[in-house]
């Protein structure tokens, strides 16, 4: 098997000691296997607008994608689009917080740190593996 950067240019160095108990789960999800991330997760460092916002985006099912909006007011803040793509934006685990499954209102592809084109591919494998 090539390595995962090989494959997908920008991925994350799964060798990073950090990463390491997601090292069989970020490489079965990049090769097209619907993985699920349910892990807990050490959050301390977020704050509490983050950490409502990145757990409130962990719970978007596998193959499906919620707007910016949606979030803002799953968290009770409606008016709050901007702060939740700002707590995105600092998203330190992208897949595992699928920030990827983020759209602008009208559906369109905006805002990965990763670049739209790898937003574009994440959506691609999602869909094509949903159950």
């Amino acid at each position: 098997m090539a390595p995962l950067n090989e494959q997908w240019p920008g991925a994350p160095d799964v060798d990073r000691p950090w990463l390491g108990r997601f090292k069989d789960k970020l490489q079965r999800y990049f090769l097209g296997e619907a993985v699920t991330f349910d892990e807990p997760l050490d959050l301390d460092r977020a704050t509490p607008f983050q950490r409502r916002v990145w757990l409130a985006v962990r719970e978007i099912p596998y193959g499906e994608v919620r707007s910016y909006g949606q979030i803002a007011r799953r968290i009770g803040h409606p008016q709050a689009v901007r702060a939740v793509g700002r707590a995105l934006a600092s998203n330190p685990l992208p897949i595992v917080v699928p920030c990827h499954r983020v759209i602008g209102s009208d559906g369109s592809l905006v805002g990965f740190r990763g670049g739209l084109e790898m937003k574009r591919r994440l959506l691609e494998i999602e869909n094509a593996h949903r159950h």
